[in-house]
């Protein structure tokens, strides 16, 4: 049993991934899908994990301290990701954790050590053939260290605060620019000081700024490099 766990994991090491990481809005969520789409690999969005934790104990009561029950919550995550959205418990949520309440909710929880460790394991079952695009913010430095292409994206935070706001105003929420604006100010500093798996690039990541770049320009950015990466591998 434990040479067949052990043969799982080698396994699983040799399926090529990519990892983004990144603040939060610096648009790698969509870069990764779209990644993912032109490669034709699965896709784990990370946060979304966390969003849907965060979701999950907000629908039942949890108290977002209480981390052993979260823990718990987390462990039997009933998540499910299809195509353009995520599914909890077989119902469609991929509007409802994009709400600011959840996003703020997941940046709380998601420094519990405890309910990192119970979803680590969730996310490293991601990974299998032909390949995984997975975003997140630890992607590269604790979940998949040995991916094989890091990347880390940023942007501007007036950047970041616009396309956010944007996104929300698409998608029928309301949403004030200055506050998203302070918003993920706040979030960033919480994420960059975090005891456990703080935000930052992972080492030997390529760092993109997308400030000043489309999502067509930065998905091309991403695919190019991924292609420098399997070159200097066949060398």
């Amino acid at each position: 049993m434990k040479g067949d766990r052990q043969h799982d994991a080698a396994a699983a090491m040799r399926v090529p991934m990519i990892t983004i990481d990144g603040p939060t809005a610096s648009g790698k969520g969509t870069v990764a899908q779209r990644v993912a789409q032109a490669l034709g690999w699965h896709l784990l969005d990370s946060g979304a994990l966390y969003r849907l934790c965060a979701l999950a104990a907000l629908r039942a009561g949890v108290d977002l301290d209480d981390t052993a029950a979260l823990a718990r919550l987390a462990a039997t995550l009933p998540v499910r990701f299809v195509a353009d959205g995520v599914e909890l418990d077989g119902h469609d949520v991929t509007a409802a954790i994009r709400d600011e309440a959840v996003g703020n909710a997941a940046s709380r929880i998601a420094v519990q050590p405890a309910l990192r460790a119970a979803l680590l394991g969730l996310q490293r079952g991601f990974r299998r053939p032909p390949g995984l695009v997975a975003d997140g913010r630890d992607m590269g430095t604790v979940v998949f260290p040995d991916a094989t292409l890091k990347v880390f994206l940023v942007a501007s935070t007036e950047s970041r605060a616009k396309r956010r706001y944007k996104q929300l105003i698409e998608k029928g929420f309301s949403a004030n620019l200055a506050d998203l604006l302070r918003d993920l100010g706040e979030r960033d500093e919480r994420d960059a000081k975090r005891a456990v798996a703080p935000l930052r690039p992972a080492e030997g990541a390529v760092m993109i700024d997308s400030t000043h770049l489309d999502i067509d320009q930065t998905v091309a950015e991403v695919l190019g490099a991924y292609r420098d990466c399997c070159s200097r591998m066949r060398r």
